[in-house]
C-alpha cells in the first residue's frame, strides 16, 4: 500500500532529492505514474533556474516550503511540474521529466488526445508521460495546481512511496535549456523506455526537442554521503 512521502525526503539540496525521487509515484486523483526521470535546479547559484535573479510573482512557489508543487508554463504551450526542495526561501526545485504510467491510463490517453485531429494516432503507453509537458497533460496538472502541497494529500495531487526503487540510476546533463547545460544534474531510471533523453554527461546536447521545457534550479557540488533511499535501506 503506497504511503505518503515524508518532508525530510524533499527538504534537502535538490541534487540529493532528485535521484531519490526516482521510483516514487506522482498521483492526481485516479491517474498516477512512477517517476523515472528528473532534473535538479539550484536557485541563485544556477543560471538555468527560474529563481536565479530572485523572487517574482511567477516563481514565488519555488521559495515556499519543501513539498509544494511548482507549476509553470513553458513557451506558452506546456505546463511543467516541479517538486520544491530545500529550506523555505531558498528557491530550489526538481523538475519531473517523465513517468511510467500506472493508473488511469484511459484518462491519460483522453487527456493527451484532447485538441488533436480525430485521425491522429494514439500515443503508445511509454509516450503518455514522456517529457515534462506530456507528463502534466496526461495527469491533468495545470496552472491551478501551482502551490499545492504534495505531501499533505488533500489537493488530489500528491507524492506516494510504495517501496519500489530502481536497480540502476543513470546521470547526465540537463536538456531543453541553453544556459548551464553542461551540469550533470539529470537522473533517470537506467533502461526505462519512458525516459525523454538517454544522453549521458559529456554527450552532445540535442539542438532542439519537440517537448523541450524550461526548468526550475540547484548549486554546484558533488553528491555528499548516502542518498535517502540508501539510508532508509
Amino acid at each position: 500500500m503506497p504511503r505518503p512521502v515524508e518532508a525530510d525526503v524533499v527538504a534537502r539540496d535538490p541534487r540529493l532529492v532528485a535521484p531519490d525521487l526516482l521510483g516514487l509515484i506522482l498521483r492526481h486523483d485516479s491517474r498516477a505514474g512512477r517517476i523515472v526521470e528528473v532534473e535538479a535546479y539550484c536557485g541563485t547559484e544556477d543560471p538555468a533556474a527560474h529563481t536565479y535573479r530572485g523572487r517574482t510573482p511567477r516563481n514565488a512557489t519555488m521559495f515556499g516550503p519543501a513539498g509544494l508543487l511548482y507549476v509553470y508554463r513553458s513557451y506558452g504551450l506546456h505546463w511543467c511540474a516541479n517538486v520544491v526542495c530545500g529550506a523555505e526561501g531558498e528557491g530550489v526545485a526538481v523538475l519531473l521529466r517523465a513517468l511510467r504510467p500506472l493508473d488511469g491510463l484511459g484518462e491519460m490517453r483522453a487527456a493527451r488526445a484532447a485538441g488533436r485531429r480525430p485521425d491522429a494516432a494514439v500515443p503508445p503507453d511509454r509516450d503518455l508521460c514522456r517529457g515534462p509537458g506530456r507528463l502534466s497533460s496526461a495527469l491533468g496538472i495545470g496552472g491551478g495546481h501551482d502551490g499545492v502541497d504534495l505531501l499533505a494529500g488533500g489537493s488530489g495531487v500528491r507524492l506516494e512511496d510504495d517501496g519500489w526503487r530502481p536497480a540502476e540510476v543513470a546521470q547526465g546533463v540537463r536538456v531543453g535549456i541553453t544556459v548551464a547545460a553542461d551540469r550533470p544534474w539529470r537522473w533517470w531510471v537506467a533502461g526505462a523506455p519512458e525516459v525523454s533523453r538517454q544522453r549521458l554527461s559529456g554527450d552532445a546536447l540535442p539542438s532542439s526537442s519537440p517537448d523541450s521545457s524550461e526548468v526550475a534550479g540547484a548549486p554546484e557540488a558533488q553528491r555528499p554521503g548516502l542518498t535517502w533511499s540508501e539510508r532508509r535501506g
